[in-house]
């Protein structure tokens, strides 16, 4: 199938071929999808962070939410102890960041994007971003840390070898985006197959970045009346709020949308 930058399936089989679009590598003969994936319930959502929501001054707020977070937190055993995991725990827990999740999994994005009964009028969209590719936009510091390493995203360790603070890699007048695998906090990020994005400057879109480099990333969307499909057959195979959110709570939310009448 020829791929455009937005596509639309008809059918569940239509919907596999792009999940897994060019997820084959010939190098080592193995399918190694370059991409990562976030789901959203509605296609007119942007991929504004918690940060920008906020409103107001939020470029400025960032450190001080940062710094009370770590302050109020009373975990100084935070893996590393770096900042970037203090980062990745407060965007774990709710507070506003940067950061927007992602994920290795297309079926763990398609989750996201038909988890909200209340959002079943409405198409969905699967964003799918070339992460091996957007590390050729970095400054060469942190290109030359990949490539040391071996990877294609960064570490909270590999990130701190090269600026030790989030103000410090934002006084870069380049505007880049950093693929950032979180640690492993709890089984919630495990499951999910997570993995994050952030742009060096917090007033930044990731959609404006990416629409100005569109080889990196190519879009799904999720027609609404697909969507009780996909919800089903999602279920069926396991991927839903009680594996990739461990504890009661996504026990109930599964419960809940998976007796919900149609």
């Amino acid at each position: 199938m020829e791929l455009k930058k937005e596509m639309v399936p008809a059918t569940w089989a239509e919907l596999q071929e792009l999940l897994f679009h060019d997820a084959y590598n010939a190098t080592i003969g193995r399918i190694r999808s370059p991409y990562i994936y976030r789901g959203l319930s509605d296609f007119d959502y942007t991929l504004k962070t918690s940060l920008i929501r906020i409103g107001g001054e939020f470029s400025k707020l960032e450190f001080h939410l940062l710094r009370n977070f770590q302050k109020y937190s009373h975990r100084p055993d935070v893996i590393s102890n770096t900042e970037w995991d203090w980062l990745a725990l407060a965007q774990h827990h709710g507070l506003p960041t940067r950061l927007l999740d992602f994920t290795y999994s297309p079926y763990v994005a398609l989750h996201f994007a038909t988890a909200e009964l209340e959002k079943f009028d409405r198409d969905g969209i699967i964003w799918a971003l070339n992460y091996e590719c957007i590390k050729d936009y970095l400054p060469q510091k942190l290109h030359d840390e990949l490539c040391r390493v071996g990877s294609n995203s960064f570490t909270s360790t590999m990130l701190n070898n090269v600026y030790r603070s989030l103000s410090e890699l934002s006084s870069e007048k380049e505007e880049f985006v950093v693929a950032f695998e979180s640690p492993s906090l709890d089984n919630r990020i495990v499951n999910q197959f997570a993995i994050f994005t952030f742009m060096s400057h917090a007033e930044s879109l990731l959609d404006t970045w990416f629409a100005e480099r569109p080889s990196l990333y190519f879009r799904i969307r999720i027609p609404a009346g697909m969507k009780w499909e996909i919800r089903d057959k999602l279920d069926q195979v396991n991927i839903n709020e009680r594996v990739l959110f461990p504890g009661y709570d996504g026990l109930s939310k599964w419960l809940r949308r998976h007796y919900s009448p149609k």
